[in-house]
């Protein structure tokens, strides 16, 4: 595809390469909010995204109403992938919407959610998240997904579908047909000329989209954290970047749920520190957030 017609909306150029700085799971944890919130003063980060089902979600909201200047969305969760701690659907108890495993909770894996839950119960458990978050006072900046478990034509439609009612940024990537097949081994050569087609009329109205993704992996080496980010950054291409950290705090609750709380903590100190901006200003790179796509809509 050519290059993407935000970029020029935010006076930029079309070969720059602009980046949000995107904090995942806060509300996951007492630790996330506590992380966001010391981050976003800190003014390294540029956006995050609450999951609404969780236990902390609550107390993101009550920071999100004490820092209305922050960029907040909704991290659409329908995935609850831990053993000690757990979630599930706020929207329904029915077992027949396949939005519950046998405990009652999420399932665990995104591949097991896409296969079991009915594209209508997707669709309110998604938009009841919004709305709830609306409710709390939030106000959303946009609306992405956790695990990426929404990213199937199952309920890709009503994903979007939301986004334009409730005028949202959603994490949406500008792919042509051979990207939607790279993307989606499972999905053929029609629904990929579907699914590039729809990017297009998205466009058309006017919805600001993304153009590639990148994050820091929680399997790797925390003490190499700084590092990793350099590498990150060095290699992005052109356009705009959802870029995803996973910061925390360091508790005893984060370690009592994640194995990979090494590497949220090392998220955290990482962008805590001043020469993270410094490098991205070095080699160009122009950090954004959500809000910024969203107010680009019509």
């Amino acid at each position: 595809m050519g290059p993407n017609p935000v970029l020029k909306k935010l006076g930029l150029a079309d070969d720059d390469r602009a980046m949000i700085i995107h904090t995942d799971d806060i509300g996951m944890c007492q630790s996330s909010v506590a992380a966001f919130a010391d981050l976003w003063q800190a003014g390294v980060i540029s956006s995050g995204a609450i999951m609404i089902p969780c236990g902390w979600a609550p107390a993101a909201a009550q920071l999100a109403n004490q820092m209305p200047e922050a960029d907040l969305g909704v991290h659409l969760t329908i995935t609850s992938e831990w053993d000690s701690y757990r979630w599930g659907p706020i929207s329904t108890r029915k077992a027949s919407s396949g939005l519950m495993d046998e405990e009652g909770f999420f399932p665990r894996s995104s591949e097991q959610v896409q296969k079991t839950a009915t594209p209508k119960a997707v669709k309110r458990e998604l938009e009841k998240q919004i709305t709830r978050a609306m409710s709390w006072g939030i106000v959303p900046t946009h609306i992405d997904t956790h695990m990426g478990a929404v990213a199937h034509l199952k309920f890709m439609m009503d994903y979007v579908k939301l986004a334009l009612k409730y005028k949202l940024p959603p994490m949406i990537f500008r792919l042509d047909k051979e990207g939607w097949m790279r993307a989606h081994s499972s999905i053929n050569e029609f629904l990929a000329e579907k699914a590039a087609q729809l990017v297009l009329n998205l466009e058309e109205k006017g919805l600001p989209m993304l153009d590639n993704i990148a994050s820091l992996e929680l399997n790797a080496d925390p003490r190499t954290r700084f590092e990793q980010a350099q590498q990150v950054f060095d290699n992005l291409p052109a356009g705009i970047t959802h870029f995803i950290i996973h910061p925390s705090k360091e508790t005893t609750e984060l370690k009592a749920i994640t194995p990979d709380w090494q590497c949220r903590v090392a998220d955290y100190e990482t962008f805590m520190k001043q020469e993270v901006s410094d490098y991205l200003k070095k080699i160009g790179v122009h950090v954004i957030g959500y809000r910024d796509l969203k107010n680009l809509i019509p």
